[in-house]
């Protein structure tokens, strides 16, 4: 149990490390995820070469989807375990550390595969952070602070969402200033390959970012006392001791809300900028936007509402409760879809509102989940439980990225129809909120 009482100075730095590592290790993970929808395109198209079919292209962009939630799936539950054996610092140094290095591998793909392996392995560590980074901060700060700690988690990664749209595009824009900068220090081959194509290379080499924060990670940030006490008393816990005692209701029922969730936001909103780029023909005139900027703008609207709706989610559920906020997110993220994934629209500020809204409204739930998984689950098994809960939804949304490609390839490339059909995923999570147990005003469970 954690208290609200004033804390020494030493202890209240140690709030402060834990939230400026977990921020930080969350808004690259959003950096990391933001990269695929700018790149996956036309790296696809590179490496397709001029016979390249949108049907092909579907359906890789739904494998190595499929490849990244997985491997985000098994890294969630993996390093949520070490997590809870090891520390969480010390675990979410090598997490952290995997999806930057694999990340920048993904550049030096020449085939589809070699971009769906990279892609997979990075994914690993990045769900791991999450779940390393939720348990970290939630232990280190007071039940009132929760609320905030949730949404500023939840908004980090769109953040970093915003922040790669915007390398994007001041790539996109000033692509031919770069070009020969870097043909001045490099070989005229590489140099050719990094700018070519988008400069989709550039983006993905530039993953390898995150990995100075590793440094930070382990010279300042001090370990959760919370897993101190508990590791110290306790045996050294299994995987499969978070479906013990009583928990594995607790535990499906929070990863089905998890899945919805997920598939609602990989397979409709996170479609969002490749729908943009196909758009770009029905600007003004006077704009002279090429796909590469539709795609970026789109983006970056879309990563700032997000920042405003996983603030707002968190904080509402903690102003209301934690299963009428679940509903009526679920229920605004149902009309907001249907209704901008179903009328007829062209590139322009009214489709940019409606992107705005949307994406701010479906990301709220990631605002949500941080506050209330591990309200849930007591300090040994935290991180396994939370990281299987958010990550068994990736499973799911895995298999709905592989249909979802399917189905894009079935409407002949039409993203609005396959995002419309998608997003009905929130009519099931309208239901499912009321089968899970309130939270609000509880402690975490020691």
């Amino acid at each position: 149990m954690l208290s609200d009482s004033p804390v020494a100075p030493s202890f209240a730095k140690a709030r402060y490390m834990a939230l400026a590592a977990a921020f930080l290790g969350w808004m690259f993970d959003g950096v990391e995820m933001g990269m695929f929808p700018l790149c996956a395109k036309p790296a696809l198209t590179e490496m397709f070469g001029p016979t390249a079919k949108p049907a092909d292209i579907g359906v890789w962009l739904g494998v190595v989807n499929a490849m990244f939630l997985i491997g985000a799936a098994a890294g969630g539950v993996v390093f949520g375990w070490l997590g809870d054996r090891v520390g969480r610092v010390r675990a979410m140094t090598v997490a952290v550390l995997v999806y930057s290095l694999f990340s920048a591998m993904a550049a030096f793909a020449v085939e589809p595969w070699q971009l769906a392996g990279p892609r997979l392995l990075a994914s690993f560590g990045m769900g791991g952070e999450w779940a390393l980074g939720v348990a970290l901060v939630m232990e280190a700060w007071p039940s009132t602070s929760r609320p905030l700690m949730a949404g500023l988690i939840g908004a980090a990664a769109n953040l970093g969402f915003l922040l790669i749209a915007m390398v994007g595009l001041t790539i996109a824009t000033f692509i031919k200033t770069i070009d020969p900068v870097l043909h001045s220090f490099l070989p005229d081959a590489i140099a050719t390959a990094a700018t070519a194509h988008q400069a989709w290379r550039l983006l993905l080499f530039l993953g390898a970012m995150p990995a100075v924060l590793t440094l930070f990670i382990v010279f300042f940030v001090p370990e959760s006392e919370s897993w101190k006490k508990s590791a110290a008393g306790a045996p050294k816990n299994h995987i499969g001791d978070i479906f013990k005692s009583g928990l594995g209701a607790l535990v499906w029922k929070a990863s089905a809300l998890s899945a919805l969730t997920l598939l609602g936001t990989w397979g409709s909103t996170q479609q969002m900028p490749g729908w943009a780029g196909g758009l770009a023909a029905t600007t003004p005139a006077d704009w002279h936007l090429t796909p590469a900027e539709t795609t970026s703008y789109t983006q970056m609207v879309s990563g700032f509402g997000a920042c405003v709706g996983c603030m707002l989610g968190a904080l509402v559920a903690q102003w209301a409760n934690r299963r009428w906020t679940f509903f009526g997110m679920a229920a605004l993220s149902l009309i907001s879809s249907q209704i901008l994934f179903r009328v007829p629209v062209h590139f322009g500020p009214g489709f940019l509102v409606g992107v705005f809204l949307v994406g701010g409204i479906t990301a709220s739930f990631y605002g949500w989940l941080p506050l209330y998984l591990p309200e849930l689950f007591p300090t040994r098994i935290r991180a396994t439980a939370q990281g299987f809960c958010y990550n068994a939804g990736r499973v799911f949304a895995a298999a709905g990225a592989v249909g979802g490609g399917a189905l894009l390839t079935s409407f002949g490339g039409d993203y609005q129809r396959m995002c419309a059909v998608v997003s009905l995923i929130y009519i099931p999570a309208l239901i499912v909120i009321w089968f899970c147990p309130e939270t609000k005003g509880r402690e975490l469970p020691a």
